[in-house]
């Protein structure tokens, strides 16, 4: 315990002592007696208020605790001892009771830090010894027991581990990880002993991160608190004036000593920081770590949100888009190839590939002979074919490209795809197409932003415009700038800045620089000592979008708590102090009216520890939530027959296109046309009685019009096929039509399965 906190406490100790003392010496006849034990109680309580005035002035600082020392040596002066020795332990009390919520907000704070690891088991051999984690070093061994928190960040080198990560991530449920999965430090080990390779020093690794940050956390404080500190100035001459003015009406001393009393600023000193910590501390039990109470308030005035693309709202690895197949090759085969062949590769993309090819029930064969040409693909033998997998310059660089090869290079470039081409024996027969995918998590979190008051939201990405674009559509963002490098973002994030409080949210080295800019940057995934990490305000420790939404609805709930508690406390203390005035309260009972104040501004300032209470009290059976996407599975199926439509239209002549352009649009208008109508009559009133904003609804009833546009267009384009008028134009207008509406509605119905899913969880629970 500090010195500081040792001093309160003795004070507070002393002022008790006295106060019980006196009140037992008139009980017993002793006035004297009495009048002697109260003001021995209040003399220690002024002088170290004394000391504590004096060193702040010295500092440049000055505070309203003036006040406080005001009416105590007036109360001895002016012979009112016990009014004294109450207003001495009303002040002493006050700042015990701020040490102790205080302490209550940091303790999970606090226990972030006390549970770092000191020590780890080194595995040298068959010997395993015990040494400070301090001195393990990147490549190392270690062994990481069943219960044991995971001393620095490594790699799992043996055996199946179970983790809980709650401590890191805020995520409750432990999750199993095999050999060459990553593990974070600070994790626990929630199963049995396992052996973990390091890949950073104990200096470098997530959980120093972490602890830097709160130790951030605990020292900084909010503009906010500043402001409050300075509006608490204007107090001490309207308490002067008051006083002044009761003296003047009565030609009593004592009724201005009962507004000096009334007047102790405790609700301006204690509400703002003890409710920043708080919220400090509900974000951190969440996984969400604010570099001080300074990054809760800035969140809490934030209109404008910038998100970086690739990592941030896209899970930034990998999915299989499609399959492009030379005439006369089967799709299935040409993935089973690819795939059988990728097992043998380390690359990022090889586990989707081979997970494409499981998902569809295709049987996969080892590879033979594997040869790997980093960067560019692999060869090996599969049935005894010569199987190669990869980019372009792994084929015979004096081909050229046939047409379905060029097609298959164009459709990737319109959706910002990789290419990976399969051949056997020396001939293409396919190429896989494989981009980024939306996180699961990306539409509640946009709708959560909504919820939360942001106004405007834009996505800055390196990316292309045309994949960038349809993203954008999709979450109904405000504005997209795409093929932006690092600098460019940092432009960006300023341009925002000069119209409206910005914040910036990112993962990769490429934001730091825009994180760093931004009024609030927020690094997103448990990386805590990574670039993006250092230069945040915040940093999301899951890797979850949607704990960005959260972030600011906890810090607009500890601001708007903070808010409440200074305004009421006040309110109520000039009440107190005008019935001081007015004689209505002596300085005893003045005392005690103030300090009740104190304690309902503190209690309420420590809401901010909690989670809001639910508000709409209308609810869905689970039942009725898992009804609500019943019928997705047929429109998936529906929308897959319509992708193979749109790769049929490229290879057809002109005069064979009209029978599939006309199956696409009774497929539009019997199966896509339908359940959006039905979604907008039926699904959608229900859900605005359960969800609390209806941004998220009305932008999902934009996409729906946005489809039924494009099944207008394309009922007209059927409208005008007459065989002798089709042409190559024609055609691909068509296609492009068909694809949109499939690309739309994909994106769409993820969308509602993701608000479904909520709404059935929120029901379950």
């Amino acid at each position: 315990m500090s010195f500081e906190r040792v001093l309160r406490w003795t004070l507070v100790s002393i002022a008790i002592a006295g106060l019980a003392a006196g009140i037992l010496a008139r009980a017993a006849g002793r006035p004297d007696l009495a009048d002697l034990a109260w003001e021995l109680g209040t003399a220690p309580v002024i002088g170290g208020l004394a000391v504590s005035i004096v060193r702040d002035l010295r500092a440049g600082r000055v505070g309203v605790d003036a006040i406080a020392l005001l009416s105590m040596s007036a109360a001895l002066a002016l012979g009112q001892p016990l009014a004294g020795a109450v207003v001495a332990l009303m002040y002493s009390g006050g700042n015990v009771l701020e040490d102790i919520a205080v302490t209550r907000a940091e303790r999970d704070l606090r226990s972030l830090v006390d549970r770092a690891p000191r020590r780890a088991h080194r595995k040298t051999g068959e010997r395993i010894e015990e040494v400070p984690v301090d001195v393990v070093l990147v490549g190392e061994q270690l062994l990481v027991r069943a219960g044991e928190i995971v001393p620095v960040d490594g790699i799992i080198s043996s055996a199946v581990a179970t983790i809980d990560e709650s401590a890191v991530t805020g995520e409750p449920i432990p999750v199993e990880k095999t050999s060459g999965n990553a593990v974070l430090s600070g994790s626990l080990n929630a199963g049995n002993t396992f052996e973990l390779t390091v890949t950073a020093p104990a200096g470098e690794s997530t959980y120093a991160g972490i602890v830097r940050m709160v130790t951030a956390a605990q020292t900084a404080k909010a503009p906010f608190v500043r402001l409050a500190d300075r509006f608490a100035l204007l107090l001490l001459p309207v308490t002067l004036v008051l006083a002044f003015l009761a003296w003047r009406i009565s030609g009593d001393l004592t009724r201005s000593l009962a507004v000096l009393v009334a007047a102790t600023p405790c609700p301006l000193i204690l509400a703002a920081p003890v409710a920043f910590i708080a919220g400090v501390a509900h974000a951190a039990r969440r996984g969400i770590l604010a570099k001080g109470s300074g990054a809760l308030e800035a969140l809490a005035r934030a209109h404008t949100v910038l998100f970086d693309k690739t990592g941030t709202l896209t899970v930034g690895g990998a999915r299989l888009l499609s399959i492009e197949v030379a005439p006369g090759e089967d799709a299935d085969e040409v993935l089973r190839l690819g795939a059988s062949l990728e097992q043998a590769s380390h690359h990022v993309l090889a586990k989707t590939v081979v997970t494409a090819a499981i998902d569809r029930g295709l049987k996969l064969k080892p590879p033979e002979q594997v040869k790997e040409a980093m960067g560019s693909g692999l060869s090996g033998l599969i049935d005894g074919r010569q199987v190669t997998a990869g980019s372009r310059q792994m084929l015979p660089s004096n081909a050229e490209l046939t047409p379905w090869e060029m097609r298959a290079i164009r459709r990737a470039s319109w959706r910002s795809a990789l290419v990976v081409f399969v051949a056997v024996d020396g001939r293409t027969i396919g190429a896989l197409l494989l981009a980024d995918e939306l996180r699961a998590d990306t539409p509640r979190a946009i709708r959560l932003l909504r919820d939360a008051g942001i106004e405007r939201m834009v996505m800055v990405t390196g990316d292309r415009a045309a994949a960038a674009q349809a993203i954008g559509a999709a979450l109904d963002l405000d504005a997209v700038l795409a093929d932006r490098v690092p600098s460019d973002k940092v432009e960006a994030v300023r341009t925002e800045q000069r119209m409206h409080p910005t914040i910036m949210v990112g993962d990769g080295i490429n934001d730091a620089p825009a994180l760093a800019v931004a009024d609030i940057g927020v690094a997103l995934g448990a990386r805590g000592a990574s670039a993006s990490s250092e230069a945040a305000d915040v940093v999301i420790l899951a890797d979850r979008l949607d704990r960005v939404g959260e972030a600011i609805i906890i810090a607009q709930r500890a601001r708007r708590i903070a808010l409440q508690s200074i305004v009421v406390g006040m309110g109520l203390s000039l009440v107190a102090m005008v019935a001081a005035v007015l004689g209505w309260l002596d300085p005893v009972p003045a005392a005690i009216v103030q300090e009740v104040i104190d304690v309902a501004v503190i209690l309420n300032a420590l809401r901010a520890l909690t989670p809001a209470l639910g508000g709409s009290g209308i609810r869905i059976s689970p039942e009725q939530g898992q009804m609500l996407h019943h019928d997705h599975e047929a429109l998936f199926k529906d929308l897959d027959r319509l992708r193979k439509i749109v790769d049929a239209l490229d290879d057809v002549p002109p005069e064979a296109a009209k029978p599939l352009i006309e199956e696409a649009q009774r497929l539009v208008q019997g199966s896509v046309v339908r359940h959006e109508r039905e979604d907008e009559d039926s699904v959608y009133p229900k859900l605005a009685e359960v969800l609390r904003e209806r941004h998220g609804l009305s932008a999902m009833s934009r996409a729906h019009r946005e489809i039924l546009h494009l099944a207008r267009l394309l009922t007209r384009i059927v409208d005008d096929l007459p065989s002798e008028k089709i042409d190559r134009y024609l055609v691909r207008d068509a296609q492009r039509v068909i694809e949109a509406i499939e690309t739309l509605v994909r994106m769409h119905t993820a969308q509602e399965e993701d608000i479904y899913e909520a709404m059935a969880a929120q029901a379950a629970a």
